[in-house]
C-alpha cells in the first residue's frame, strides 16, 4: 500500500500543472475569440473619381476597412493626407459618404457620420474628400497618400493605409468623372492633353496668388502661344 501511494505522488504535480496550462487555454481563447481588440486594414483603391477647379480639388475613392479583432471599431472621421509635400498641401477633408462611384446628378448627399466595423468583418464603403482651400491643384504625376482615421478607442490620427495616387491619369480635371488608379500605358495625344490641362490649372492658380503679374500674364498672344506649345508635346512649361 505504502509503495503504491509513493508511486502515484509523482504524478499529481504532472496533472496540476496540465490544468494550469488548459485553463490558461481556455482563458486565452476565449479573450481571442471575444475580447481581442484589433486594428483597422486597407487596401489600395483601383479606381478614383476627380475635378479639380481653382476653388475645389474633389476625390471619391472605393474603399475597404478589415477589423482584425473581435471587438467593434467605431470610426469616427476619415482624411487623406500628403506626406511628402509641402505644408500648404492640407489634408482632404471627408466630405460625404455617396452610394455610387461614378458620379451624377442622382447622386443624394449624405454627410459624414461615424460608423463601426464589427470584430473579423470587412466593409466596403464610398467616401468623398475635398481640400477644405483652393490651395492644392494636382500636378500630373504620382503622389504618395495616406488615408488617416480617427477611431473611439484611439487618440489622434492613426494611419490605415499609405498608397500611390496618379494624379496624371486625370485627362479631364473639369469633369467630375472616374479614373483608373493603375498605372496606365496612354497614348502620347492622351498625355499631352492631360498634361497641358492639368498645367493650365496651375497657370490660373499662379496667376491668381500674384495679382502684381496679371497685366503681364495675360499678354495679347500668350494664350496662342501656350496652345501652340502643347500641341507640338512641349509639356514642361515653368509654372
Amino acid at each position: 500500500m505504502a509503495a503504491a501511494v509513493q508511486d502515484a505522488s509523482p504524478s499529481i504535480p504532472g496533472a496540476g500543472f496540465v490544468s494550469v496550462c488548459a485553463l490558461i487555454f481556455t482563458v486565452a481563447s476565449f479573450w481571442w475569440i471575444n475580447a481581442r481588440q484589433g486594428h483597422l486594414k486597407s487596401w489600395e483603391p483601383h479606381s478614383f473619381a476627380a475635378i479639380v477647379h481653382q476653388s475645389m480639388a474633389r476625390l471619391r475613392l472605393p474603399l475597404v476597412l478589415h477589423n482584425t479583432g473581435a471587438k467593434p471599431i467605431v470610426v469616427q472621421d476619415l482624411r487623406l493626407s500628403f506626406p511628402d509635400e509641402p505644408a500648404s498641401h492640407l489634408p482632404l477633408l471627408w466630405i460625404s459618404s455617396p452610394s455610387r462611384l461614378q458620379p451624377g446628378p442622382e447622386d443624394e448627399p449624405k454627410l459624414p457620420a461615424g460608423f463601426a466595423v464589427s470584430g473579423r468583418e470587412a466593409q466596403q464603403l464610398l467616401i468623398e474628400f475635398e481640400a477644405p482651400f483652393s490651395g492644392f491643384v494636382p500636378e500630373p504625376r504620382d503622389y504618395k497618400v495616406q488615408l488617416q482615421a480617427r477611431v473611439g478607442h484611439r487618440k489622434g490620427w492613426r494611419t490605415l493605409l499609405t498608397f500611390t495616387l496618379r494624379a496624371a491619369n486625370i485627362s479631364d480635371p473639369d469633369r467630375y468623372t472616374v479614373y483608373s488608379n493603375a498605372t496606365l500605358e496612354l497614348t502620347k495625344e492622351d498625355k499631352q492633353r492631360a498634361d497641358a490641362a492639368l498645367l493650365e490649372l496651375l497657370d490660373e492658380q499662379e496667376d491668381l496668388s500674384a495679382p502684381g503679374e496679371q497685366e503681364d500674364l495675360s499678354a495679347p498672344g500668350e494664350g496662342k502661344q501656350r496652345d501652340s506649345s502643347d500641341d507640338d508635346g512641349n509639356t514642361g512649361t515653368k509654372r
